[in-house]
């Protein structure tokens, strides 16, 4: 079995002193492949760092909602520069929050836009941060037309319908251990019901962490339980479910292997 996860950490500063412990804990429980994702300057330079380190390793570079009143015309010249390196292989995460709205909405939409018109120009799929953001999220997807590029509307927490329409547009839908907990119906009917070609899996590391970890820290390689409980809800095997969602990661982010 091999398992994709595609958006974690690393670079967080809780997993970041002990990243190549992660990495080995993770290839023995399947994992052997990981996205690590920044979210402002800092954790940008730390995501592609990693991944010149580790072959098996690459970054999604971008500015994450609550980081949006940071981007300016210095950051993103520096983004677009990044952006070239080829172990950079999605924006993200990049969308908007609207939990604690610690940054205007207008400016959140505003360098959201922005962030997929640059995504568009790379050629590069986007990974999209949604919390409590739907209509919006969907509008700016909708409006600026990925069908080309297309992306991820990462760790997924919507209805089957939210996924249809988000799959309509071009993206892809990736679950995270929210996929595993007991409670969350809707998710487990979107991964039941959601193409098999256009899921993802991830671990959101070092938040999230799935059944039977819940509450804890999370790691890279608990991708593992999040694979083994879409596939009890589509009654099919983890491998399955390893093997498609690996494989739509690879076309995704353009790797060959």
């Amino acid at each position: 079995m091999k398992i994709f996860d595609s958006h974690t950490h690393l670079n967080d500063a809780i997993l970041y002193p002990d990243a190549k412990q992660y990495i080995e804990h993770a290839q023995k429980l399947g994992v052997v492949k990981m996205a690590i994702v920044g979210s402002d300057q800092h954790l940008n330079r730390l995501a592609i760092d990693l991944a010149h380190q580790y072959d098996n390793l690459y970054a999604i570079i971008g500015y994450h909602p609550e980081e949006a009143n940071s981007f300016d015309d210095a950051v993103e010249a520096e983004l677009i520069e990044q952006l070239k390196d080829p172990k950079v292989v999605a924006v993200g995460e990049i969308g908007l929050d609207y939990h604690q709205n610690v940054v205007k909405q207008s400016t959140q939409k505003r360098v959201f836009k922005r962030q997929i018109e640059i995504a568009k120009d790379e050629n590069l799929p986007i990974s999209v941060h949604n919390r409590d953001a739907f209509e919006d999220t969907y509008d700016i997807i909708k409006s600026t037309d990925v069908s080309n590029t297309h992306g991820i509307v990462h760790s997924f927490n919507g209805d089957a319908e939210w996924a249809r329409k988000f799959i309509e547009l071009g993206m892809l839908v990736s679950f995270s251990g929210v996929a595993s907990f007991k409670k969350t119906k809707e998710v487990h009917e979107a991964a039941a019901e959601a193409p098999l070609d256009r899921i993802l899996v991830e671990t959101d590391a070092p938040y999230l962490a799935p059944e039977p970890y819940r509450g804890k820290q999370n790691e890279p390689g608990y991708t593992l339980y999040t694979v083994e409980a879409i596939a009890r809800y589509r009654d099919t095997t983890p491998d399955v479910i390893a093997d498609a969602t690996y494989q739509n990661t690879l076309r995704l982010f353009g790797i060959e292997e």
